[in-house]
């Protein structure tokens, strides 16, 4: 979520625009591969090439950087679900190609989810931040909830389906198998999870 006031509430220039994105990006790198907890500040100042000022003025505290790491993978996520060739996921085979794009990554092995791995560590450290988690995982249904409605509208799917249902099941079977296959190192129980809730909704697709 790019923003165009600092921490102070003025206006960011062009400069200042870049300099807090790239903080942001290093800030979710590191996030992503060791935690928000076991990223200090340091780390951060290295890995995006900046000096302490510069951090402490765009974001004055730690959870203020965890807030704009959880946006920016947030927006990432969204952008990922809105590539060309998705369309607006309102087909099952344009679900089938947002599955096996995840399937063939090799993020969900290394590390999970972006957004929902440190979602679940910050949510339960830091209350504060559960707003931030509820929104970016609602942006998120809310792709595929449309993508569904338009299926029932145009009769794709059998009146009785529940776009709002199935879009949080095609997120939580993402989101369990994402974790499995962490743990496991091999992305089969993301295919499985993912393969299976895919089959469910295809179980309300209309008879032609």
């Amino acid at each position: 979520m790019t923003t165009t006031i600092d921490a102070r509430g003025q206006k960011l220039t062009a400069k200042g625009l870049a300099t807090r994105e790239r903080i942001v990006r290093a800030a979710a790198e590191l996030m992503y591969e060791h935690g928000a907890q076991n990223t200090n500040n340091e780390q951060v100042r290295e890995a995006a090439g900046v000096s302490g000022s510069q951090l402490t003025r765009h974001f004055p505290t730690k959870e203020s950087l965890v807030r704009a790491v959880l946006a920016w993978q947030a927006d990432s996520i969204v952008a990922r679900h809105q590539a060309p060739e998705l369309g607006e996921l309102d087909s099952f085979a344009a679900l089938r190609r947002w599955a096996d794009s995840y399937i063939a990554s090799q993020d969900m092995v290394r590390g999970g989810c972006t957004f929902g791995s440190l979602a679940a560590e910050v949510v339960k450290a830091e209350p504060a931040h559960q707003d931030t988690v509820a929104h970016g995982f609602k942006r998120w249904q809310e792709l595929f909830q449309h993508g569904l409605s338009k299926m029932r509208q145009r009769g794709d799917l059998r009146p009785e389906a529940d776009p709002a249902a199935l879009a949080h099941l095609l997120t939580a079977a993402f989101q369990g198998g994402a974790l499995l296959d962490q743990a496991a190192g091999d992305s089969t129980p993301l295919r499985d999870a993912l393969y299976g809730a895919l089959a469910y909704a295809e179980s309300f697709a209309a008879e032609r």
